[in-house]
């Protein structure tokens, strides 16, 4: 099986969201980072990851 970005996000987001039980303050940083990560990704700026 082959490892994508696409398989990532789930893990990412069920890491994301332990993160922010345990510091709330944690929760604007997250978001800025994923919405980051997202909008890169769908750039398609790392078409050579898959």
């Amino acid at each position: 099986m082959t490892i994508s970005i696409s398989h990532l996000q789930p893990v990412i987001a069920i890491l994301a969201g332990i993160l922010v039980l345990i510091a709330p303050r944690l929760l604007n940083y997250i978001v800025a980072i994923y919405l980051i990560a997202v909008g890169v990704i769908g750039l398609g700026l790392f078409r050579g990851l898959s």
